[in-house]
């Protein structure tokens, strides 16, 4: 399955939050934030923490 996580960047973007940033609200590891970065899978509990840190839901940060 193909993943796309452009939306997520895009949320990032226009809230002016960096990575950095999300890995402390959201309480996920470096290395969960660098396969998103790679457009990898993640496991569907690291998606739950970043939607509830952005207040938003998972077809709001994924696309495939």
């Amino acid at each position: 399955m193909i993943v796309n996580y452009d939306k997520l960047w895009g949320i990032l973007k226009e809230r002016n939050m960096k990575k950095t940033e999300l890995i402390k609200k959201a309480k996920i590891s470096t290395n969960a934030m660098a396969k998103l970065g790679k457009n990898e899978d993640v496991r569907v509990e690291i998606l739950i923490k970043i939607c509830k840190a952005l207040d938003c839901k998972i077809d709001d940060i994924v696309e495939y």
